[in-house]
């Protein structure tokens, strides 16, 4: 198959809900024993049958990423840049239809938060806007991304969908990789929630990573918003099918794949599903199993305890005292924010909780002398 969309196509949801839900704890002790997970097996770690073997799910998840990672865990912190968006999205806070304060940083702006951030230690930055292509799209990027290039090790984006072309000069520019989640892979849903704007062409959003495999960024953000479809657990299923085969073809790009559950908002909607913390961990342990090699990243929209519980089990990427509104590390203007943390500790306080856990926090993703330098 050429693209995703083709195996997309394929896949049916009721009947994937229908299979996951049909999985018996002989299935799960199937999965559990072998050594390369298949569709089906993965199947069976997400299914509610196996919400009684978390205990030996989490082992092998901890046996792995301790194998793989060593005992690293990388912090990064969000920049948002801007909260203009010409999208209407039920979900968001950015969402143009909620009348909140509009701002988007000037350079003298942006230099302060940077300067805000490194003082806290950071060396991996990841950029956030809101999708407005006029007023924060590639003219807005070329001006200001070199100079934020040059202070941080690491520079990662979450904006708009992109053409190829302008994904790769942006990696002229510097950046290193690009988040970009689908939201929901039920294409229905994914309408109902997506109201004005050019977030509702959904085909052109699940086609993105491929761009971005293309133009040869490193790393590729994937994820899905638990919460908006009415089955967590099928959505994460069709993460990993989109997972696995952008891995098959675009190899030479890095993956990271992140499962934020819907926070309180502006606008808010409630869940149409629920995943509570010890699914949230299952999920987590299932796709360490599955792909050994990818980052997990956790957020801080969960709760300081329980980051503090899941984090030696599977995780080795956080965000630390995460602002979610443009200017919040410099000023503090909580009316501007796009949704509300939950774990509000100073990086200092969760490097600490790391290390009581006996894991090393790493602060800078990459040196530019190894080859990802800003051109």
């Amino acid at each position: 198959m050429s693209t995703f969309r083709e195996r997309w196509q394929e896949l049916d949801w009721d009947d994937i809900r229908l299979k996951i839900h049909s999985k018996t704890p002989a299935d799960v002790e199937r999965a559990l024993s072998t050594h390369k997970l298949a569709p089906e097996d993965f199947m069976a770690l997400l299914s509610p049958a196996a919400e009684a073997f978390l205990e030996p799910l989490a082992q092998q998840a901890k046996r792995l990423t301790r194998q793989r990672f060593g005992n690293t865990v990388s912090f990064y912190v969000p920049l948002y840049l801007s909260n203009l968006c010409a999208n209407d999205c039920t979900y968001c806070g950015f969402s143009m239809s909620n009348r909140i304060r509009r701002k988007t940083l000037n350079a003298e702006e942006i230099a302060r938060e940077c300067e805000a951030i490194r003082h806290m230690g950071f060396d991996h930055l990841l950029l956030v806007t809101g999708e407005h292509q006029s007023k924060v799209g590639m003219d807005y990027f070329r001006r200001h991304l070199p100079a934020i290039r040059r202070q941080f090790s690491s520079l990662q984006m979450e904006v708009q969908p992109l053409s190829q072309e302008q994904y790769a000069e942006l990696k002229a520019l510097g950046l290193d990789g690009v988040m970009v989640y689908q939201e929901s892979y039920h294409e229905a849903t994914y309408a109902r929630h997506h109201l004005k704007g050019n977030k509702q062409d959904f085909f052109w959003r699940l086609e993105t990573p491929e761009r971005l495999g293309r133009a040869g960024i490193d790393k590729i953000g994937l994820g899905a918003l638990i919460g908006l479809s009415d089955s967590w657990r099928v959505d994460c299923y069709l993460l990993a099918e989109h997972l696995l085969w952008l891995q098959k073809r675009y190899w030479q790009s890095r993956y990271s794949l992140s499962f934020p559950r819907l926070r309180p908002c502006t606008g808010g909607i409630e869940p149409a599903s629920l995943m509570n913390e010890r699914q949230l961990v299952q999920t987590l342990c299932a796709f360490r199993l599955l792909a050994p090699d990818i980052e997990l990243s956790l957020s801080t929209r969960e709760s300081p305890q329980f980051r503090d519980r899941v984090i030696p089990i599977a995780i080795n990427n956080v965000s630390a005292f995460s602002k979610t509104q443009p200017g919040g590390y410099a000023d503090h203007h909580p009316e501007l924010e796009q949704f509300s943390p939950h774990d509000g500790r100073r990086p200092d306080e969760v490097a600490r909780a790391l290390v009581a856990n006996g894991l090393q926090p790493v602060w800078k993703d990459w040196d530019s002398w190894l080859g990802r330098a800003s051109q």
